[in-house]
């Protein structure tokens, strides 16, 4: 049994692979077309069941807790590979499931991790849809269109980033609305525009706190640096996978076979965007982070203005991408404004 019940009309399974024992959730019939769900971080699969459930019945829904996350095998997540273990995971769990190519789905940090798989097994890619994703470049310690390190040891990026009072009160199975720092506070302020609350509240608090968290998970371990804020990335877990020092998905624009890109965002979102609350640019020139070396050296990494920038040098060779922006959502647009996300993704898969 999962941790969290699921909705009716949704199973849940324990898939074994090679690599580890992955739990997924399934919808819609098992012959249907494959479209594949990623959450993103402090997330689990439980995010997607509403949308899965509201799909069309010609597609068979299938949606993995990632490693690191929710009820899947607790395994350490190798930093250095960028979103690599998840790729792997992934083509893992396709081989286990019946190899098939799929159209794939990734909400935030999933973003990342489905670019990763196009770069990594583009033949399983039917298309792509980014929702609310990770730049192309990562997340933290870049400036510029192109995504250049702010500094040479990506500084300003990686596990050290992380609110440890946030990490604590993960730890703690803080189920409070206290302190802002509570992972509930935390949800309702950030991964939606208030006064937006989820219907599933319980049940999503309850799938983000199953995020395995340490120095070797969640948020992972640094390494101190000379330069400002003096934490670089370290080796481990989650968020220094997605570190500009091991990560870079710009390198779909060079794919031979180019499958076409839904980005979809929320006009509100504060978590991935050009002036980022979680960014230490932009908290640095607000003041909340005393040292700022000021615009020139680390500005606010522009998150939206990357992503468009890799998205239209992707279109230039060939590929194919829209944008779509919902109006009053924030960093979850397909939670926030579930019939205005839905149109736009049934009409990208459609067109396939």
């Amino acid at each position: 049994m999962p941790t969290v019940p699921t909705l009716p009309g949704v199973t849940s399974r324990l898939i074994d692979t090679p690599r580890l024992q992955q739990h997924v959730l399934f919808s819609g019939p098992e012959d249907g077309i494959p479209v594949v769900f990623i959450h993103g971080n402090f997330s689990a699969a439980t995010y997607w069941e509403e949308l899965m459930l509201s799909m069309p019945p010609q597609y068979r829904c299938i949606a993995p807790d990632l490693r690191g996350y929710g009820d899947t095998e607790d395994k350490v997540i190798d930093g250095t590979r960028g979103a690599r273990d998840w790729s792997d995971d992934l083509k893992a769990l396709s081989d286990a499931l019946g190899t098939k190519a799929a159209h794939l789905v990734g909400w935030s940090a999933g973003g990342g991790a489905i670019l990763q798989f196009a770069l990594d097994y583009p033949e399983l890619v039917a298309s792509l849809t980014l929702v609310a994703p990770v730049s192309p470049y990562g997340f933290g310690g870049t400036k510029g269109l192109a995504g250049t390190p702010c500094y040479d040891d990506c500084a300003g990026s990686g596990g050290g980033t992380v609110n440890p009072e946030f990490v604590k009160r993960i730890q703690a199975g803080d189920r409070s609305a206290e302190d802002p720092n509570s992972p509930r506070n935390v949800i309702n302020a950030f991964y939606y525009k208030a006064p937006f609350k989820a219907g599933r509240e319980e049940a999503f608090l309850e799938a983000a706190l199953l995020e395995k968290t340490g120095v070797d998970k969640y948020p992972g371990d640094l390494t101190p640096s000379a330069n400002w804020p003096n934490v670089a990335p370290g080796t481990l877990g989650p968020i220094n996978a997605l570190s500009p020092k091991y990560f870079n998905a710009s390198g779909i624009v060079d794919l031979a076979k180019k499958p076409p890109v839904l980005w979809v965002r929320g006009d509100a979102d504060q978590i991935v965007g050009d002036a980022s609350f979680f960014d230490f640019g932009t908290l640095g020139q607000l003041g909340f982070v005393p040292g700022w070396p000021g615009a020139d050296v680390f500005p606010p990494q522009p998150m939206v203005g990357q992503t468009r920038a890799v998205l239209e040098a992707y279109q230039a060779k060939g590929g194919a991408f829209k944008e779509v922006v919902i109006a009053d959502a924030g960093h979850s647009p397909h939670i926030e404004k579930p019939s205005e996300f839905l149109a736009a993704f049934t009409a990208h898969l459609a067109a396939v």
